[in-house]
Order: C-alpha cells, then sequence, then structure tokens
C-alpha cells in the first residue's frame, strides 16, 4: 500500500478531462509495443495543433496561473531564447575530437552548466515527422536550486524549473555560438517545447546517469535535480562514455517517488515502450496534476539521490556492494 500522502486522493480538473484525445497519451508514446520506432510528440508541442493532447497543453497554460516569480523568469528565459546567434564563420578552426571535448570543459568552469557529455546521434532518438541531419549531439545539464526544488508542487518550484531551462538554453546557445565561431554549424536545442530529438537518451548515452523509476535520469552528483539541452552539430567530437552506478537496481527497491507521486502514476515495473524494457510513467495519470500545478516535479525533489551530497554517497556503497558480489 503507498503511504500516506498529502496531495491524495488527487481528482483531475473538469476542464482538464473535457480537454482529453480518444487516444491515450501512453498509445502516442508506445506503452506496450514491442517493435522499435521512432517516438511522436505527445506534450510541449511548439505548435499544439500539431499533437492529440494540445488542447490539454493550452489547458495546462491557464490552469494555475503564475505567480510573480514564475513570472518574471519566464521573461528571463525568453530573452535568452530571442538572442541571436553569430553566423558560421568562413574558417574553421583545427582541433582534435579529443581537444574540442576537453575545450567543452571551460563551459562548466564559467558556471553556465554543471555537466557536458558528447555522443553520436542516433535515427531512433528523432521525433517522428522531424529530420536531424547532424551526426554528433553535445549534450548539456544545469542543477536545480534543490532548496526551491524541493517545495515542489508550489510555484517557487516551478519557477526554479523555468530558470533553469533557461539557463540550459543559454549554455546550448553559447556552446553552438563557439562551434559557429570555428566554422561549424551548429543548432542549440531547447526545452521544455520538443524539439526536433528527444534529451533523455542522448544524455544517458554520453555518460550524465541512468535512467530512474521516475522517467528521469540519476546522477550521482546531481540526482534527478537537473535539466537538460543539446547541440546539434558534425563538428569531430570524441565521445564521452555511457556511466553505470548501479542505480537501475537501487531503483528495483525504493519506492519514495512511487509513494510520492499524487496520481500514482509511477509504475511499480519496468514495462516495454517501442521495444524497450524500461522505467516508464504513466502519461494519462500523470499529466492531470502535472498541468494542474505548473508542472509538479515532486518525484525528483523527493528523490533520495537528489538531496545534496547523499548520491555519490550511495554510489559508493553500490560500487562496494558490486565488488563483493563480483568477488563471490
Amino acid at each position: 500500500m503507498p503511504r500516506r500522502n498529502p496531495h491524495r486522493p488527487f481528482s483531475p480538473d473538469p476542464e482538464m478531462l473535457a480537454r482529453r484525445p480518444q487516444i491515450s497519451g501512453n498509445a502516442i508514446n508506445g506503452l506496450g509495443e514491442t517493435r522499435p520506432r521512432r517516438p511522436e510528440k505527445v506534450f510541449w508541442a511548439p505548435d499544439p495543433d500539431d499533437i492529440p493532447w494540445g488542447e490539454v497543453q493550452r489547458w495546462f497554460y491557464q490552469a494555475d496561473p503564475p505567480g510573480p516569480e514564475m513570472q518574471a523568469a519566464r521573461v528571463e528565459r525568453q530573452a535568452i531564447l530571442d538572442a541571436p546567434m553569430p553566423e558560421v564563420a568562413a574558417e574553421r578552426v583545427a582541433r582534435t575530437p579529443e581537444e574540442r571535448t576537453a575545450a567543452l570543459d571551460r563551459f562548466v568552469a564559467e558556471g553556465l552548466c554543471e555537466m557536458v557529455g558528447v555522443t553520436a546521434m542516433r535515427a531512433e532518438w528523432v521525433f517522428a515527422g522531424e529530420r536531424v541531419d547532424f551526426g554528433t549531439i553535445v549534450m548539456i545539464g544545469v542543477a536545480h536550486d534543490y532548496d526551491r526544488l524541493s517545495a515542489a508542487p508550489d510555484q517557487s518550484a516551478g519557477a526554479d524549473v523555468i530558470r533553469q531551462y533557461g539557463r540550459a538554453a543559454g549554455a546550448a546557445k553559447a556552446v553552438a555560438g563557439w562551434l559557429r565561431d570555428e566554422g561549424w554549424p551548429a543548432e542549440a536545442a531547447t526545452g521544455p517545447m520538443a524539439g526536433s530529438v528527444l534529451m533523455i537518451p542522448p544524455a544517458i548515452e554520453c555518460g550524465f546517469g541512468e535512467l530512474g523509476k521516475h522517467g528521469s535520469i540519476i546522477n550521482p552528483e546531481f540526482g534527478a535535480a537537473f535539466r537538460l539541452s543539446a547541440v546539434l552539430t558534425d563538428a569531430p567530437f570524441a565521445p564521452t562514455p555511457r556511466r553505470a552506478f548501479g542505480i537501475d537496481d537501487f531503483c528495483l527497491n525504493c519506492r519514495i517517488c512511487e509513494d510520492a507521486c499524487p496520481p500514482e502514476a509511477i509504475l511499480p515495473e519496468k514495462a516495454t515502450v517501442r521495444g524497450e524494457r524500461k522505467w516508464y510513467v504513466d502519461f494519462d495519470k500523470c499529466i492531470p496534476f502535472f498541468a494542474r500545478t505548473s508542472g509538479c516535479a515532486i518525484c525528483i525533489a523527493v528523490c533520495p539521490w537528489s538531496r545534496p551530497g547523499v548520491g555519490q554517497g550511495l554510489a559508493d556503497k553500490l560500487a562496494r556492494h558490486a565488488a563483493r558480489r563480483a568477488a563471490g
């Protein structure tokens, strides 16, 4: 039985229910499908008319009117999104792939972001109906202010989500601008609106962490309390390796996010989604609460890995257990 939850029982807003399409969001996501296919946009479409759940997306915009902090964060983010990008320089700067990957560390050192990684682009990460001609994707992670995030689902947490999406967009545009200055075409891909590619799979592939039960990446240093952006390019980079910390096994035996989820949308076991066995969050259950509370974020806030200073200790403990098992 789930633990007592202050946000339960939760009943979806009748106005939102009236806007739900006949097709389930889980069906759009490919829940239960055994064959791989490209993903489809189910929410956060730049044009809501392009998706079946577009009327629900529109309702989200007006369901919980933003307070002053959220309004200010949106203005700041929009200014970042509207900032112009430099033209691609006529001459290319010579760097080895290893040097170019190492050069990304300066964006972390300058405080524009907290994580960077690189991997080769894959067709299965591109949304149906979209086209990506670039062969490389640079992933960027920006950490939340945990004190603000821990207030979820209050608007102070929602404001920090918006603020970090703005930081992620600024970092992606900075990296793309750097590549353009060095003579390489590059495009920034930023959230929360769905662009041309998925963000989580390439972030896992380039070493950011593992998928958690709550459907977000878990990283030992930042837990699940970070946001993603990306840069698409053909500039030669050395890929950063995928990493495992034992988080997947940890989630098998942890129910904290599952119990904390007001609409009980986090599945207790993995599911098959477009041919892949993975952790999955029931979209149809999640989105009514998510839309009613300016983005929720409870699950990533309560995740044990997200608490500052906790994750690395958990990772070290899991590594010791794995070493003992390997030694017999």
